[in-house]
Formats: structure tokens, C-alpha cells, sequence
């Protein structure tokens, strides 16, 4: 009897534990004290973990091998991504965007809705935020907008570029590795996500654009300097090999065929995932040949990349799977198979709905990393059949992805993003925040998880 009773102890102790280092975990990386690293609480808190004992040697490497393919391809798509910026690329596309919005205030609008879904598509959620934010930052900036003609913009492209990687696995490092534990393909994702949450996200940007229309200024100010022409005047000079600087023409055909190139890396991701071979290496690959391309026009040594690249996102994500794992093995997800399954039984569309907003409410409360990795770890427990399996798996990517930004805390992205408007000494308040999410996240996220279901029913029952 002694025996049972010191164990109902110890666990409840464990649970209570762990539950405590989670949640304290979560606190310190919304509140960034001093401007802190997300890497360094979730670390301390995975070590906690790992010192109690309540995640076994076993485990780490099962979370070594399901973490391992998804942060490497991330890590690669972002090292493209800092190697675009040694290009110039966000001086040149600031520029861009500038001349194609004509001094139109709402056609620019809608360019920067389309960069920054194209930049998720072509590198990934987070690698959007540092590629987008900056650019938009150089043209605002340049315009002279006021602050409050700048929020417009600023929001409604961090919201699209999070959102974006909805549509494609491979956008989202959480997302790659939760295919992983559910065993399914980027190809299946593409197939079966692709069309519904790209409708979405045009509902979205609908959406935004009728909340925030009478804030953006119908006439642009005329530009106060070329962006582009006085960065690589300063940066680069026309030697053989190096990228001219004789004419914008020149500029644009060169950015063009980058752009192309990692076009074609990301298409060659879906082939491998659809031959099973390890995604990984293609995308490491990719980011290999741009690097020496970058050397050979550059003369640039490929080191700094090191020094360049956030590494803290490895951490990151294996510190709060760390984290994750504690929680399953002390009950959470037992008890949520309790909760959820009686509801997710009620039939496929009710499921959808159900865990679609779970996963949003939890990443709302606890960031997008730990509430996905909840629900499909919970999902697969449930003995569910696979197209029921993967369509619910998909509904939490719904609220993983789009859901989650109801509050600026929701995602790893938006977290980055507010840092980079620190830095950068603009601040959005929570009250510009939410008089856009607060209307446009929930209906977007109803209205995707709908076309969600039926396009499953229509095209895979």
C-alpha cells in the first residue's frame, strides 16, 4: 500500500512539475526580459526536464530522428534566405515594390499581400518575417510614411507571411515535423491542403483589406532616394564576375534567376518527398550551390554565413520538444484522448472544427510550437483511420498556422517579427494587433477549415 501510495506522489509530483516548468517556460518567452533568445528559456526549461528524469535517453532519440530532417531543411531555406539579403535582394525588391504600386497607397497593398505569401511559399514562415519585415521597413521608411499609415502595411504582411505557410508543409518547421509523426508525405499535404488554405489566405487578405482600407493613404509620396541604386553603388563594384551595377535591367535579370533557382530547390523538395528521399538533402543542397554562387559573383567568404544564420531555432525546436515529451509522458495527452475523442467520433466535420480550434486556442495561450505538436500527438493515439487521421491532422495545422495569430504570441514568427520592429524602433500595440485579428483570424480560420472539408470530401473520399 505504501508503495502505491509513493507512487501516486512521485507522479502527481512529475505531472505538477512539469506543467509548471511549461508554463514558465511559455511566460519568460512572451515576456523576453532584457530582449532574451526564445532558445534559452526553452532550453533551461528541456534541461529541467531531462534532470527530473521524466523524459528517458529513449525518448531524446526519438526526438532526435523526428526533429532532426525538419530542422536541417529549415535551417537551409533561411541560410538562402540570409544569402539573398548579401545579394541585395531587399533593397532591390523595396525598389520594386515601390514602382509597381504607381503611387497607389491600396495597389501597394496588394503587391506586399503577394511578396510575402511568395516568400513563404519559397523559404518558410520564419524566413519570410526576415526577408519581408526588413524590405517593407527600407520602403516605408523611404516613402516617409507616417507611423500610422506604416501599421497598415507592416501588420497585414507579417499575418499573410505567417499564414502562408498553411498552404505547404515544408514552409513551417513545426509543421515538417508533425508530417513526421503522422507518417505523411509533403506531396499528400500539397495535395490535400494546397487549394483550401490558399483560399483562405485570399479571404484573409479580402478580409484585411476591407478592415484596414481607410487607413492606408490613397496617394503615395514620391520616393526620397533610390533604394536600390545608392545600396549597390555602395556595396559592389562592376569586376568581372561581380553583379553589374551598370544597370537596373541587369539587377532585376540576375534577382530573377536566383529567385528561379530556389524555385526550382522547392519543387525538387516535393519530388524527393514523393521518391521518400530525405528532403533534407535536397534543401541542403540547394543552399550549398547558392552559397558558392554567392562566392564566386561576391568574392564573399561562405564563413560569415555561420555567424549569420539563427541556429537558435534548432535549439529552439528541440528544447520544446523536450518540453512536449514530458507533457505526454506525465498524462496530458491520455487526457486529452479522454476529452477529444468522444467529440472527434461525432463525425469528420464536427472533428475538424473542434481540433482546428483547439490547436488555436492552445497556441494562442502556449505559441503554435507545443499546441501542435499536443494535438498531433494526441491525434495519433486516438487509432483514427487514415484520411480521417490526416484531414484532423490538417485542421490543426489550420489553427496551428492561421489561428494562432489571434494574439501576437501565438507563433515563433510573430515573435521574431516583433523583434525586428524593436530593433528597428517601430512599435505596433496590441491595440493596432488585435482591431485587425480580432475580425479577421477567426473568420479566416472558420472559413478554411469549411473549405478544408469539403475539398477532402470532394477530391479524396
Amino acid at each position: 500500500m505504501f508503495v502505491k501510495k509513493g507512487e501516486w506522489i512521485r507522479m502527481n509530483f512529475e505531472i505538477g512539475m512539469t506543467i509548471f516548468v511549461f508554463i514558465m517556460t511559455m511566460s519568460i518567452i512572451f515576456w523576453r526580459p532584457k530582449g532574451i533568445n526564445e532558445a534559452w528559456p526553452a532550453s533551461i526549461g528541456a534541461l529541467i526536464i531531462l534532470l527530473m528524469g521524466v523524459v528517458s535517453r529513449g525518448d531524446i532519440v526519438d526526438i532526435i530522428s523526428k526533429i532532426g530532417g525538419a530542422s536541417i531543411t529549415i535551417i537551409a531555406t533561411i541560410v538562402m534566405a540570409v544569402i539573398l539579403e548579401s545579394f541585395g535582394f531587399f533593397h532591390w525588391a523595396a525598389a520594386r515594390l515601390a514602382n509597381l504600386a504607381r503611387g497607389s497607397g491600396h495597389r501597394l497593398y496588394w503587391y506586399i499581400q503577394l511578396l510575402c505569401f511568395l516568400m513563404t511559399l519559397l523559404f518558410n514562415n520564419d524566413g519570410s518575417i526576415l526577408i519581408t519585415t526588413p524590405i517593407l521597413i527600407l520602403l516605408l521608411k523611404n516613402l516617409k510614411l507616417k507611423p500610422h499609415q506604416q501599421i497598415p502595411y507592416l501588420l497585414s504582411g507579417a499575418l499573410t507571411a505567417t499564414a502562408s505557410s498553411a498552404p505547404i508543409g515544408v514552409s513551417n518547421i513545426v509543421n515538417l515535423i508533425a508530417l513526421k509523426i503522422v507518417h505523411m508525405t509533403l506531396y499528400m499535404h500539397t495535395a490535400m491542403m494546397f487549394v483550401p488554405a490558399t483560399l483562405g489566405l485570399l479571404f484573409m487578405s479580402w478580409l484585411m483589406y476591407m478592415v484596414v482600407k481607410n487607413k492606408l493613404p490613397k496617394k503615395l509620396p514620391t520616393v526620397s532616394y533610390d533604394i536600390e541604386e545608392i545600396f549597390f553603388t555602395k556595396h559592389f563594384h562592376p569586376l568581372k564576375g561581380n553583379i553589374s551595377v551598370e544597370t537596373k535591367r541587369k539587377r532585376t535579370q540576375f534577382m530573377l534567376k536566383v529567385l528561379l533557382f530556389v524555385f526550382i530547390m522547392r519543387c525538387l523538395l516535393f519530388v524527393a518527398s514523393y521518391f521518400a528521399i530525405p528532403i533534407e538533402l535536397v534543401a541542403v543542397l540547394g543552399s550549398l550551390i547558392l552559397l558558392m554562387w554567392r562566392w564566386y559573383y561576391l568574392r564573399t567568404n561562405p564563413i560569415d554565413i555561420l555567424k549569420k544564420t539563427p541556429w537558435h531555432i534548432l535549439i529552439f525546436a528541440f528544447s520544446m520538444y523536450v518540453i512536449i515529451y514530458g507533457l505526454h509522458n506525465a498524462g496530458l495527452t491520455t487526457m486529452l484522448v479522454h476529452l477529444c475523442e468522444p467529440l472527434v467520433n461525432q463525425g469528420l466535420f464536427q472533428a475538424s472544427f473542434i481540433m482546428g480550434g483547439l490547436v488555436s486556442l492552445l497556441s494562442n495561450f502556449f505559441n503554435n510550437h507545443p499546441a501542435l505538436m499536443i494535438g498531433t500527438i494526441t491525434l495519433t493515439e486516438m487509432g483514427l483511420d487514415p484520411i480521417t487521421l490526416k484531414t484532423i491532422y490538417l485542421a490543426n495545422i489550420i489553427g496551428s498556422d492561421m489561428g494562432s495569430l489571434l494574439l501576437p504570441i501565438g507563433t515563433l514568427a510573430s515573435l521574431i517579427w516583433m523583434h525586428i520592429l524593436k530593433e528597428n524602433e517601430l512599435k505596433v500595440k496590441w491595440k493596432d494587433y488585435l482591431s485587425v485579428s480580432l475580425i479577421v483570424i477567426p473568420l479566416t480560420t472558420l472559413v478554411t477549415l469549411f473549405l478544408l472539408f469539403y475539398w477532402v470530401q470532394m477530391v479524396f473520399s
